[in-house]
């Protein structure tokens, strides 16, 4: 049976935990050999990626999974081709996994209702990346030996990151509580929303000092650059005057503090090359537990553990055979019903009705 990864929202605090711990023995050198024999991860990314589809390439293959990376630019999306066909396509081809990165919001959660293989969100518009934020928790958890307690502060463009929302549900659901720093116009409504639910252990300032003082980690936010012609700041120097993370304004927080950043980072803009390379740095770690999480994920996603206890590869075969379904319709056949799908994702918490009618659209 396998399992989706859609957000951290939708995951239980004992899932986290063992998804934690999972990866931890992966950090510390465990090497499952050939648990994915036979499976095949493939990479779907509307967007650019460095770190996220980089490891979930290293971190299948290191459990002799196959990988097929599926590229945007050379497909048949080029051509027309809807998402709803594109991940159908993908399953069909005899995707095991499907690690998909879309910049609408609500798109893994749709791909999810429409195919039977796993569905790893490496990152949906707004929404969330949810394995960004366990390698963020997993992270602190190494260096700091807790999360329960802590207090982290989120700086910069909360508003429009989907690290941020990961980062809420995580943190808070081990029992941190959060400071959300950053202009007005980057951070989220004073009203929690459908769109950006908060939790109560969530405060939000526009003062760097208030938002970093005692905080026992800082995480420097990406300042989306491709945003910033919709006049969310006055300048890209306006922001790093007051709200740029520097190894000075590291001094509000506490003299142990933890400095994470999600990458790429902007040197110079949310942080600063004396920050991003000093001694409170954390953020290379954060990149090498990358693959150690997303192992963790795969192995959680495609239930390794129930397969192994459930038989041998014959039966494996043959339940696939059963009970994958024919997602290519023959000439002449008749369409599958996207429309109910679609009404149905809208229904989960991470598809609004604006996404699902433009995923609509697409088709």
């Amino acid at each position: 049976m396998s399992r989706h990864l859609l957000g951290l929202r939708d995951l239980s605090v004992t899932q986290i935990q063992y998804l934690l711990g999972l990866a931890q023995s992966y950090a510390d050198g465990d090497r499952p050999a050939g648990m994915l024999a036979g499976r095949t991860l493939m990479t779907l990314f509307y967007e650019p990626s460095t770190r996220t589809e980089i490891s979930f390439e290293l971190a299948a293959k290191r459990a002799g999974a196959e990988v097929v990376r599926c590229d945007v630019d050379r497909s048949s999306v080029k051509k027309g081709e809807s998402f709803v066909d594109t991940v159908q396509t993908l399953e069909a081809l005899g995707a095991d996994a499907i690690v998909i990165r879309h910049p609408m919001a609500g798109a893994p959660t749709l791909a999810s209702q429409l195919v039977r293989c796993a569905v790893i969100n490496a990152g949906d518009g707004m929404h969330e990346h949810p394995t960004q934020g366990l390698l963020d928790l997993l992270t602190v958890r190494q260096r700091k030996e807790r999360i329960a307690g802590l207090k982290v502060a989120l700086v910069g463009d909360v508003l429009h990151s989907r690290v941020a929302r990961s980062a809420l549900w995580g943190f808070t659901k081990l029992g941190a509580s959060l400071t959300l720093v950053g202009p007005p116009t980057l951070l989220p409504p004073l009203l929690p929303s459908s769109l950006f639910p908060l939790p109560s252990q969530v405060t939000m300032t526009s003062s760097l000092e208030e938002g970093l003082q005692d905080a026992d980690v800082v995480m420097a936010l990406r300042m989306q650059l491709e945003r910033q012609q919709h006049g969310y700041v006055p300048s890209l120097a306006e922001y790093a005057r007051h709200y740029a993370v520097t190894a000075r304004t590291l001094a509000y927080a506490r003299p142990d503090a933890l400095l994470l950043h999600p990458g790429p980072m902007n040197l110079g803009v949310e942080i600063t090359a004396d920050a991003a390379y000093g001694p409170r740095s954390a953020i290379q770690t954060q990149v090498a537990n990358g693959v150690a999480v997303r192992l963790a994920v795969l192995l959680w996603a495609l239930d390794t553990d129930e397969r192994r206890e459930r038989g041998n590869e014959e039966a494996r075969e043959l339940e696939t055979i059963q009970e994958r379904p024919l997602s290519v319709i023959a000439s002449g056949g008749k369409a599958p019903d996207t429309e109910s799908v679609i009404a149905s994702a809208a229904k989960q918490s991470s598809v609004t009705p604006e996404i699902a009618s433009a995923l609509r659209a697409s088709q």
